[in-house]
């Protein structure tokens, strides 16, 4: 074809205006259809409508067969039959539309096989001819079923077996399914299914599947008859059950087949095995994959359907049937083949004299197609001889044009399987440039926006276009000016400064035209003072104002909004140019009210809350809520109303606000009341607007200013009669929850909405883009349908409709939705990775091709962990990382990475059903980078005047340690810093001649070739821990151990001899001391009642006898130094708990004293401790 050139020429004159030209271009041009433009326009002939090449026509209406044509002036029409001129004209029964070529064939007293054949129309002028498409005219046929007596047929249990349909030839072929006498389908599944002939195929046989009314239907689509079978009776006997097998074919025979197809068609093969148990399906292509977006499994497995054939389809196909006994397989050729399909169609195509064009015809097909031309309709052979046009590879080239050649081109390219017919005309025009933009257009734009001047044009030779600003000065190409090739002038961004005329010039060489358009460039609109934060009490007002600047010109418009929807219909609502007032405000105003300024090009928006608290009570009247309204009576009743009446209680000094309406249906739900209508508080009566079948009872409720209402008593019931349902279920949705299936799901209509008995609903659903009729069933009692067997994420239309007894919902709406995903199939490729720093990477890939992502592409993620450290040789590797990059990223950042380490990392994408092959594994190292701080930092060893300081390697030296820094300085003299520069295998050091008394401050860090890393710093005072030293030294020494260990042993023995002594009774010093001094006074024991004589209840404040206390209270030191005192606790005189001072003291003989002695109770070492202290 004519290459596109623009040409771009500079002047200056008289201040260098600069003129900006587009180029001429010698193609195809369509003439435009503006009715000013085609006027006095010369246009050879174009086919503008055509019916198809294979028209199959209804014998019970009229044919009619379609011709249009467009041209100037209007061509003339003429129609040829079997290759022979039609003369419509002598055949009363044709007749011709009025200025068109479409024939309009009477047959109702005629038998349409009489008007069968082939048809070709011819639409001329006098600047050509154009034809159409060969239009074969054939009747559709629905023939009766040939007559046949169906024998029984009787087969054992286990054993296959082929119901035989044979439809009769209809045209076109009939849809074939099998049913039983009530018209049900029968079941199929993967041991029964119906072949693509209409056979119905048993893998093996159940006594189950015995009946007699096995029937096969032929649907013909075109004139919607059935015709019905003869039905078949099958007898299964389980008299002699076959044996177990291992699956064969039942079709195709044999181990290969071959199958030829189109491109652009439907591939379907078919595989049906016998065997028992049931063979199970599977398909395989050799040495290649099943195309994932065009593939589909259907009937059970059975059948493979491709669509949209290509090249790439042929090739071998195994089927496989596989039981657990055994496998068969079969191999089906598939053989491409093509109709010719264009590659490059000849389009219209519009010279100037003297310029050059080319008619290109470019055809694939298989067979290679053969491509033949003609002129006006005439062999191109035939045709005068034109010394201006030659023929090459099929283009046709036309040279140096003259005028009044103008001519149509056929392109006609055929093989066995069909053909192509391309009119495309060649018009010589000389026309002067035609400016099609309106003149004195007004374009408006908002400041910084985009503004686009058109200036359409139409010329031959195609015009070159030139704009101008306020009438001199050129617009400049690339400054904020861009010239498109349409001639449109685009400004971006648009400023003030660029208000102005604009002018468009049009020139070739048969003149020039100019059109004036106008650029306004308005201020932007904004909301100067926006509506704010409310705060406002029960029954107050409350003003949002909303003050806004804008362009002058512009006339704004204010819209408000509450809660994103429309102000309530309440006169309290007040809108003013620049405030919203509310009057009486309540609780029910609270919410977001937004104020929208809208110009003719832009608007601004701006929102404020509004909460409503309670007002401060005063003291008023008492008021309450209303009482229930009462009398409710049922008039007017008709078929879907009915007028409901009743009379208002007592309202409680506060005015009803409106009346509540509640229905109940006892029919769906008894017991449960819903709200219907409201009517308003002045009223007693209400019509009701009534769905079918129900059974209403109506209760009012009154509202005023305090609350609601009581329930009023119920009404008489009133029924309504079925009919069928006037909705559809809502919220209908497909997704796809497995990779081969699409879940249709809907919210079900509640029995209100049934509007009748048996309700159901009718699912249908058809595979988006390809034309193939709707799949449909029937459920009830459901909202869901799983559809299987689907392609993996392809697009469906779904349609529920609801239908009852009395008929079928409204047109069900179109859902459009996807069936499954699976997994991708594809790693990204090309992974690299940019090593940034020691501690940060950049890893990069290619994203995976979209027929490879097999659902929605939600990301790639990026695994990458470490697998050891450079520096240390037993280092583990770590846990996976993670990273989760968008759809359209192909590279991220890897963050936080260990320096000095090899690193490992995979890419892998994911879509909603997971995670696709991860790609290889790529290693890279991270250099080495400062290292860590030192692990410890202590000080030991310090005398007077040294110490010495320890550390530890840092944990993460981060590379080759080459050293370490040390660096300290007394503290209160910041002058006197020593540096320190150590070994990397040095982890102590001893400093001499420090200060004494002297606290130090101590910094020190560890060193890569990277640079220095943290410091730890610790402090001492020279003399303190010197002292702390000594003093921890004595306190450990072993002479002092050893001293304290046999104190505490030479204790421990004194108390066990004590103990040891008390329990064998042994004489105590006190009891030598009372043998030695025994009282006279002293009684013995009566041996009457066993007491002691020498108590009595008047001596309780007597001393004991024997103490030989005088008179006057003291105790005579020659008599005797023993006492209570002496041997107790105290003065109080305590005893202990086995008697052993009674015993003492109580004057009994030592016989009695051994008795006290025998206590059972053990004594308490806690008393013996006390004895010896």
């Amino acid at each position: 074809m004519p290459t596109m050139n623009w040409r771009r020429k500079s002047t200056f004159c008289e201040g260098a205006v600069m003129v900006l030209l587009l180029g001429h271009m010698t193609t195809a041009l369509e003439v435009p259809l503006d009715p000013k433009v085609l006027e006095g326009l010369p246009q050879p002939p174009t086919i503008t409508h055509q019916s198809p090449k294979d028209y199959i026509i209804d014998p019970r209406e009229n044919i009619v067969i379609h011709c249009e044509a467009k041209g100037k002036p209007h061509p003339s029409f003429s129609w040829t039959r079997n290759g022979s001129h039609f003369d419509v004209d002598k055949d009363p029964k044709v007749i011709t539309k009025p200025n068109s070529g479409t024939l309009v064939i009477d047959i109702s007293e005629e038998k349409a096989e009489a008007y069968e054949g082939v048809y070709q129309c011819t639409a001329r002028n006098e600047h050509g001819t154009a034809v159409s498409n060969n239009i074969v005219i054939r009747q559709s046929k629905s023939p009766l079923w040939s007559k046949e007596r169906n024998e029984p047929v009787t087969v054992q249990v286990g054993v296959s077996l082929i119901l035989h349909c044979r439809p009769p030839v209809g045209l076109p072929p009939p849809i074939i399914f099998w049913m039983d006498n009530n018209f049900q389908r029968l079941p199929q599944n993967s041991r029964v299914s119906q072949a693509l002939n209409g056979d119905l195929y048993f893998s093996n046989v159940l006594v189950e599947d015995t009946r007699n009314d096995y029937i096969c239907y032929a649907r013909f689509p075109h004139t919607q008859t059935i015709q019905q079978k003869q039905p078949i009776t099958v007898n299964v006997l389980d008299e002699r059950p076959a044996a177990e097998r291992t699956p064969s074919f039942m079709y195709p025979p044999g181990p290969n087949s071959t199958f030829m197809v189109l491109r652009g068609e439907t591939l379907e093969l078919e595989c049906i095995a016998d065997g028992l148990p049931t063979p199970e399906i599977s398909w395989t292509k050799v040495n290649g994959d099943l195309p994932s977006d065009r593939f589909s499994f259907q009937n059970f497995q059975k059948m493979l359907k491709i669509t949209e054939v290509t090249e790439a389809d042929a090739g071998d196909y195994h089927c496989l049937a596989r039981n657990r006994l055994g496998s068969a397989q079969h191999t089906i050729t598939v053989v491409v083949k093509a109709a010719p399909f264009w590659i490059s169609a000849p389009r219209n195509l519009i010279l100037a004299p003297k310029e050059t064009g080319m008619l290109i015809c470019h055809v694939g097909g298989n067979p290679k197609p053969t491509i033949t031309w003609s002129v006006n309709g005439v062999p191109i052979e035939n045709s005068p001889k034109d010394p201006s046009r030659s023929i090459e590879d099929g283009t046709i080239i036309l040279s140096d044009v003259q005028a009044g050649s103008s001519a149509v081109y056929q392109c006609n390219a055929s093989n066995e399987f069909g053909y192509l017919l391309a009119n495309a005309f060649v018009n010589v025009l000389a026309e002067p440039p035609r400016v099609l933009t309106p003149p004195n257009t007004v374009y408006q734009v908002i400041t910084n926006s985009q503004a686009m001047l058109d200036c359409s044009s139409f010329g031959s030779p195609i015009p070159k276009i030139t704009w101008f600003k306020d009438g001199q000065t050129a617009i400049l190409d690339g400054d904020s000016y861009i010239l498109h090739e349409n001639g449109t002038l685009q400004i971006s961004p648009a400023q003030p400064q660029n208000s102005g005329k604009y002018t468009c010039v049009a020139t070739n060489n048969q003149g020039n035209k100019e059109n004036h358009v106008y650029l306004e460039v308005k201020e932007p609109t904004r909301i100067l003072k926006q509506p704010e934060y409310k705060v406002a009490q029960k029954n107050s007002i409350a003003v949002f104002e909303c003050e806004v600047k804008h362009d002058p010109s512009l006339i704004p418009t204010v819209t408000w909004l509450k809660d994103n929807g429309e102000l309530p219909d309440d006169e309290r609502f007040v809108v003013d140019s620049d405030s919203l007032t509310i009057n009486d405000v309540s609780e029910e105003d609270e919410g977001t009210y937004t104020c929208i300024m809208n110009t003719t090009l832009d608007q601004d928006s701006a929102s404020a809350t509004l909460t409503v608290v309670e007002a401060t009570p005063t003291p008023a009247i008492v008021y309450e809520r209303p009482d229930p309204p009462r009398d409710l009576e049922l008039t007017d009743q008709q078929e879907q109303s009915v007028q409901l009446t009743w009379t208002p209680g007592d309202e409680h000094n506060s005015p009803t606000q409106l009346f509540l309406i509640q229905y109940e249906d006892s029919l769906h739900e008894p017991g449960v009341w819903y709200n219907l209508t409201e009517a308003p508080g002045t009223s007693t009566t209400a019509q009701l607007d009534l769905s079918p079948y129900v059974y209403y009872s109506f209760r009012v409720l009154a509202l005023n200013d305090v609350g609601m209402s009581k329930p009023s008593n119920p009404s008489g019931q009133y029924r309504t009669n079925p009919s069928q349902p006037d909705e559809n279920p809502s919220d209908v949705e497909a997704t796809g929850t497995e990779p081969h299936n699409i879940v249709i799901s809907w919210r079900e209509l509640t029995g209100l909405q049934s509007n009748g008995p048996g309700l159901q609903y009718k699912v249908s659903w058809r595979q988006k883009d390809i034309d193939e009729e709707w799949t449909s069933v029937i459920v009830a009692n459901v909202s869901e349908y799983v559809v299987t067997g689907t392609p993996i994420f392809v697009p469906y239309e779904v349609t529920v409709q609801a239908v009852n007894d009395y008929g079928r919902g409204p047109k069900p709406v179109v859902v459009l939705g996807y069936s499954g995903e699976d997994r991708p199939t594809m790693a990204p490729e090309n992974v690299k990775v940019l090593v940034q720093s020691s501690t940060q990477a950049v890893v990069q890939w290619e994203p995976i091709p979209s027929s490879t992502v097999r659902g929605r592409m939600l990301g790639y993620k990026v695994y990458y962990w470490k697998e050891k450290s450079l520096q240390k040789e037993d280092s583990r590797p770590e846990e996976p990382k993670m990273l989760i990059f968008s759809g359209n990223e192909t590279e991220g950042r890897l963050p936080d990475l260990h320096p000095y380490s090899q690193y490992s990392i995979n890419v892998s994408a994911f879509n909603g059903k997971g995670d696709g092959p991860s790609s290889a594994d790529q290693k890279f190292e991270t250099p080495e980078g400062v290292p860590g701080a030192p692990a410890f930092l202590r000080i030991r060893d310090s005398n007077l005047d040294s110490l010495t300081v320890e550390w530890g390697p840092p944990v993460d030296e981060h590379g080759r340690l080459t050293g370490y820094m040390l660096k300290y300085q007394p503290i209160n003299n910041t002058d006197e810093l020593k540096e320190m520069t150590l070994l990397a295998n040095e982890t102590s050091i001893i400093l001499e001649n420090l200060k004494y008394s002297t606290r130090y401050m101590f910094y020190l860090n560890a060193m890569t070739i990277k640079g220095s890393g943290p410091v730890v710093t610790t402090t001492i005072t020279v003399m303190d821990e010197a002292m702390t030293s000594r003093q921890v030294d004595i306190a450990t020494q072993g002479w002092f151990i050893g001293l304290m260990c046999a104190i505490a042993l030479l204790i421990l023995v004194l108390l066990i001899v004590c103990f040891i002594k008390r329990n064998k009774g042994g004489k105590y010093p006190v009891k030598e001391k009372e043998e030695a001094h025994q009282d006279p006074e002293i009684q013995p024991m009566k041996e009457d009642d066993g007491t002691f004589g020498e108590y009595s209840d008047t001596e309780d404040h007597k001393p004991l006898k024997g103490s030989r206390t005088p008179s006057n209270g003291t105790v005579k030191k020659d008599d005797s130094d023993d006492s209570l005192v002496d041997y107790g606790e105290g003065g109080d005189g305590q005893f202990n708990e086995d008697g052993s001072f009674i015993g003492q003291y109580s004057g009994k003989k030592e016989k009695d004293t051994a008795e006290g002695n025998e206590s059972s109770e053990a004594p308490s070492p806690v008393n013996a401790m006390n004895s010896f202290v």
